[in-house]
């Protein structure tokens, strides 16, 4: 099987960017290794605090926060980080070429059942004319990525990742503690009878939403006249990673009970680099009224609206929002 490095200098990716993603997944390595361990580490449960989402921190948030930002500032590659467990921007190399945005540990809630969570990252060139510790520079559109990823922590550790040359998915050998490339050059299915949603939201969610999950639920005896399974993780990294190995849609879609935070997922950190990786394998990845890449975003903790998969169903979801107007 191919190794991850030979796979990213096939795919054109400069020197730096590949150390960058080489120094990024020892991090996760490392995170993988704590998860596995559980109780028996002393990382389960939650802190005493929350972060700037105002979600209260597990322990194992923490811990991969400062594993992650600790070894990218070390690192010489980055000139800044920003993360959904940091308050503001952070500060590293004011020489360093990159910029990486990452949600630690996506789904930490299921540290406590042993089910699936992942770290989430995208990386972005660093505007040299800014000083580190500007979120400003932050504030760029998706189409502005270089690489996004996730590393998927389950029964094996698994990686989806790409540099805008194909979507490719390695898995962790523990044996030499390589990625190996296992499903090179994904697609998504275009076609699909699988969903995802937090179905308890209903009541909050445009009409559009609504009227298009109702019609999934009828099945063949509706409108769509075909029967539909829903499926939720409650991770975002492990419904991503089912979408990207047999297609589907999951849907965040836009949440009327605070219109200061329109959706649950955020931009930088969630929505931008699972788009990019849905796209790139041939997927839709929209807000509703528009593509998740074209988002210019006006603050680093900006979240938005999703619905991402297949690209045929994600289409025919837009088309109940066309209904409504």
């Amino acid at each position: 099987m191919k190794r991850l490095n030979s796979q990213l200098q096939e795919d054109g990716a400069p020197l730096e960017l590949i150390l960058l993603i080489r120094t990024l997944l020892a991090s996760c390595k490392e995170i993988s290794f704590r998860v596995s361990q559980g109780a028996l580490a002393g990382v389960l449960g939650s802190t005493l605090s929350e972060n700037v989402q105002g979600e209260t921190q597990k322990k194992l948030d923490v811990i991969s926060n400062h594993i992650i930002k600790d070894t990218l500032r070390e690192s010489g590659y980055v000139k800044a980080i920003s993360s959904e467990e940091e308050d503001d921007v952070v500060p590293c190399h004011p020489d360093g070429k990159y910029l990486v945005s990452f949600d630690p540990l996506d789904g930490s809630s299921n540290t406590e059942i042993n089910s699936l969570i992942g770290t989430i990252f995208s990386i972005t060139h660093a505007p040299q004319w800014m000083e580190p510790d500007d979120p400003s520079a932050f504030l760029q559109p998706g189409t502005q990525i270089v690489a996004a990823g996730y590393v998927l922590y389950g029964p094996s550790t698994m990686l989806a990742l790409s540099t805008g040359r194909g979507t490719h998915i390695y898995t962790l050998d523990k044996t030499h503690g390589g990625f190996l490339l296992t499903h090179p050059n994904i697609q998504v299915p275009e076609q699909t009878t699988e969903y995802s949603i937090n179905a308890s939201n209903q009541r909050h969610w445009e009409p559009a939403m609504q009227e298009y999950i109702a019609d999934l639920i009828a099945g063949k005896d509706g409108p769509r006249e075909k029967n539909f399974n829903m499926r939720w993780v409650a991770a975002m990294v492990g419904d991503i990673h089912r979408l990207l190995c047999r297609g589907g849609i999951f849907m965040y879609p836009y949440d009327k009970r605070d219109p200061s935070k329109p959706g649950k997922l955020r931009l930088l950190y969630e929505a931008n680099p699972m788009a990019f990786l849905m796209e790139q394998a041939g997927g839709k990845a929209e807000t509703g009224t528009g593509r998740i890449l074209e988002v210019m975003p006006e603050e680093i903790h900006q979240r938005v609206p999703c619905i991402i998969g297949s690209k045929e169903e994600v289409e025919t979801c837009l088309s109940y929002y066309g209904k409504s107007e």
